[in-house]
Order: structure tokens, then C-alpha cells, then sequence
């Protein structure tokens, strides 16, 4: 099956091309073959004898979006924490024991089925590629349950055992380290691809992190973070010291923290949703591209911080409030969580990489910012496939 997409009025590669890392293209359009990307360039020059062609009339088209910071496989709801937050209670992580008791309390089957309506709600917003993580289990069966869930539907699966500590080993912080790193750890690496923890005030100490990790790193699983969402701590170094492909939230660094990051292959992965959802401080992501830190966006849709799978809104919100281009937040969100995930099949349009597309009904990817909240993801293309959309623009 060979489709070809023309008519594109402006289309974002992600190929840099001088001193445009976005490599833009005007009046384009790309062929795609076997589920990867065959030939881009002018549509004047386009192949029209394609199986199947989809005229963009003139619509942008971009990278899918890759989603490198999720926790979509949870029971339950935490609307009341929000509406108490937006009455002035400030977030703390000892929130996520609630999702805990309905995530264990909840079957397979409704998991599954909960999942798989995360995974449609955000393919109709333009993401192709999401990382899921565990940590709503925090026993050795359902930490078990959560990553097989995952891998159902990503290669992307984190193990996050060590979200927080939870409400049974209370005070007993070293001891429950102890099963993360035994017996959840050895039922759950078989699923996973990654090793997560969260180095914060009220989760794991930077001497439980590095257990964790180095536990991990030892199974085969390569290391993330969670750090310097509640404040600034020594995670960010602990994440560069071990090679972590990223470090996400990072609300508050240090000079020193941005310095070491600047100078890592580390990503730091910004999660917009968080600071609209909880009102702390967002974080200044011009001093950190200014700096050289390589920024990845992603959603963190989750049922107490940030339930929002909307990666255009986290563009809007990178623009409006974190001092980004459009530019950067679009490369952010396609590239930047591609390098989050050590990946470089997906991020770009080029050839011979994976046909994950977006066809926006608008004439420029500026529109994402420019009109928030409007439903701009008129199809998208998952290794070539059709997976949400078919409006207006379509022929």
C-alpha cells in the first residue's frame, strides 16, 4: 500500500536544515510505503500513481507527537483533590495512595478497557508514541498487572514501583525500597523497558533513588526520574551521574542542575499539565533551551496531577507560559520526547523512518498555540495506518 500526502502547506520534518532545526518545507508532500516514510519533497514533484492520495488543500502536517510521560493504566478519580486544589490546598504526593486503593481494587478487564479509551482520546489529539508507566499498584501482583497491561500497547513501559511509599509501610520506607527492588522488581522487568522513581520530598530519598535505579540498570531496564517537581533536591544530578535518558518535571533546578543537564545527553522532560493542574510555578523552559538543555513536552496524564492527554494543549501551555516558541514546543513534543525515549525512528518526517503523521485543518502548525482548545487533528497515521480523523481536509 503506497499513500501519498500532497497539497501540504506547510510541513514540519524535524530535519534541520540550516539553521532551522524544524526543517520546514512549503507546498509539499510525502509518500509512504510499508508503514515508513518513502520520499518527501515537492508536490509538484510527487509520485500521483500512490495506491491511495490524501489531499492536504493546503493544510500543516507534523511528526506525531510522542507522549514520553504517561500513567494511564489506574482505577478510580481524584476530581474532588482537584476542585480542593483550586480552592487553595496545595499538591502534595501523598495523593496518589487513593488512586493506589482503586487501582488494586479494580479488575483486568476494566483497566484494559479504561486504557484502551486513553489510547483512542489521544490519538484523535494527534499522539502516536506514549511511554506508560506502573506505580499505582505498589504490591508485587498489581505493579505485575499494570506493566503487562501496558505492554499490550507499548514498547514504551516504565516500571514505577517507586512512586511512593505506600500507606502499609508507612515509616518503613528502606523495607518497602527492599520489595521494589526484590520481588516487584523481578516480576516486573520481564514487561518493561525502563525504571522509574520519584526523588522528591515525601516519595524516595536520593539514596533509595540510586538503589532503585542501580537495581534496575542491572535487570537490563534503563533508568528516567521524576525530580524537582515539589523542589529543588539532588535528583537532576543523581539522573546525569547514571546516564538517565531523562529527567522529568524539573519546576525547580538549580544552576547547577541546569549546567549538568546542558552538558548530558539527559532530556529534560517539561510537564506543562502539571503546573496548570496543581498551580506551582512553571518552569522557565527559555533559560533551559537558552542554556543548551535538550527539552522534551509530553502530558503526564494521570488522575491527580495532570489529567489532560492533550498535546496540543501542552504546546499552548509551553508557548503562553514557559517562554517557548512554537517551534520549540513542536519540536518538543515530536523530537524531544523521541530523544527522551533514546529513539530517532520517530520525531521526524524523513525517509525510511516510521509514517507517523498529523494532518492539521489549519494552514500552520502556529495554530496549535494560536487557537487553544479548538480541534485542530483533522487525521493521523500510525506507521501509516489511519488511526483517528477523516474531516474535512481529506479527499
Amino acid at each position: 500500500m503506497r499513500t501519498l500526502i500532497t497539497g501540504i502547506g506547510e510541513l514540519t520534518t524535524n530535519v534541520p536544515a540550516g539553521d532551522d532545526r524544524t526543517g520546514t518545507r512549503r507546498d509539499a508532500a510525502v509518500l509512504v510505503e510499508d508503514g515508513l516514510v518513502a520520499w518527501v519533497g515537492d508536490a509538484a514533484d510527487a509520485d500521483m500513481t500512490a495506491d491511495e492520495i490524501v489531499d492536504a488543500t493546503g493544510g500543516a502536517v507534523l511528526p506525531g507527537f510522542v507522549d514520553s510521560h504517561s500513567h494511564l493504566v489506574f482505577g478510580g478519580d481524584r476530581a474532588a483533590e482537584f476542585e480542593a486544589r483550586m480552592a487553595g490546598e496545595r499538591y502534595a504526593a501523598g495523593g496518589i495512595r487513593s488512586t493506589v486503593a482503586a487501582t488494586r481494587a479494580a479488575a483486568d478487564a476494566e483497566l484494559r478497557e479504561r486504557l484502551h479509551g486513553f489510547l483512542a482520546e489521544i490519538h484523535a489529539q494527534g499522539t502516536t508514541t506514549v511511554e506508560i508507566k506502573s506505580g499505582y499498584g505498589l504490591d508485587v501482583a498489581t505493579e505485575e498487572r499494570l506493566v503487562r497491561l501496558a505492554a499490550e500497547v507499548t514498547d514504551e513501559v516504565t516500571f514505577l514501583g517507586a512512586h511512593v511509599v505506600p500507606a502499609e509501610y508507612a515509616d518503613r520506607g528502606d523495607a518497602y525500597v527492599d520489595l521494589v527492588v526484590g520481588p516487584m522488581l523481578d516480576a516486573c522487568a520481564p514487561h518493561a523497558k525502563w525504571i522509574d522513581v520519584f526523588c522528591e520530598t515525601g516519595a524516595f530519598t536520593v539514596a533509595q533513588s540510586r538503589r532503585v535505579l542501580e537495581a534496575g540498570i542491572a535487570r537490563g531496564l534503563a533508568p528516567r526520574i521524576h525530580a524537582g517537581q515539589l523542589g529543588p533536591g539532588d535528583g537532576v544530578q543523581l539522573a546525569v551521574e547514571l546516564g538517565a535518558a531523562s529527567v522529568d518535571h524539573g519546576t525547580f533546578l538549580t544552576d547547577d542542575d541546569v549546567a549538568a543537564l546542558a552538558g548530558s545527553d539527559t532530556v529534560l522532560t517539561l510537564l506543562p499539565g502539571v503546573e496548570f493542574s496543581t498551580r506551582q510555578p512553571y518552569p522557565d523552559a527559555r533559560r533551559l533551551i537558552d542554556a543548551g538543555v535538550t527539552v522534551a513536552l509530553a502530558c503526564d496524564t494521570n488522575p491527580g496531577s495532570s489529567f489532560t492527554s492533550s498535546m496540543p494543549f501542552c504546546i499552548a501551555v509551553a508557548v503562553r507560559d514557559m517562554r517557548m516558541t512554537v517551534a520549540e514546543a513542536i519540536w518538543a513534543a515530536t523530537a524531544g520526547g523521541a530523544a527522551a525515549l533514546r529513539r530517532d525512528d520517530i520525531g521526524v518526517i524523513a525517509e525510511g523512518r516510521r509514517a507517523d503523521l498529523v494532518l492539521l485543518d489549519a494552514p500552520t502548525r502556529v495554530h496549535l498555540a494560536y487557537r487553544p482548545g479548538v480541534p485542530l487533528i483533522d487525521r493521523v497515521w500510525k506507521d501509516g495506518v489511519l488511526v483517528a480523523g477523516g474531516g474535512s481536509r481529506a479527499r
